[in-house]
């Protein structure tokens, strides 16, 4: 597993990175042209609208807190995570 963080270490809370897109993106090709067995997690900002970004980008693990945490409905926001609302 290799862990991408999408802010900055240290305070919850934080926006998501736009340029954390293009790293995961560039792993995932490392990752697929190397025929590695290696999953993406990715940690920071995460919400329903960053959660859709880093998937499409080769994401396959979502780290959320202040997201679900917040949330009026934690089960309806984990399902947005992972695109099912």
């Amino acid at each position: 597993m290799v862990l991408v963080m999408s802010v900055v270490p240290g305070e919850g809370g934080q926006a998501y990175i736009p340029e954390s897109t293009d790293k995961i993106k560039n792993l995932k090709q490392y990752i697929e042209e190397n025929h590695l067995d290696v999953d993406i997690e990715v940690d920071g900002g995460i919400n329903d609208k960053t959660a859709e970004l880093v998937r499409d980008a080769g994401a396959d693990i979502l780290v959320s807190g202040a997201y679900i945490l917040n949330s009026d409905d934690a089960k309806k926001a984990i399902l947005s995570l992972k695109g099912d609302v």
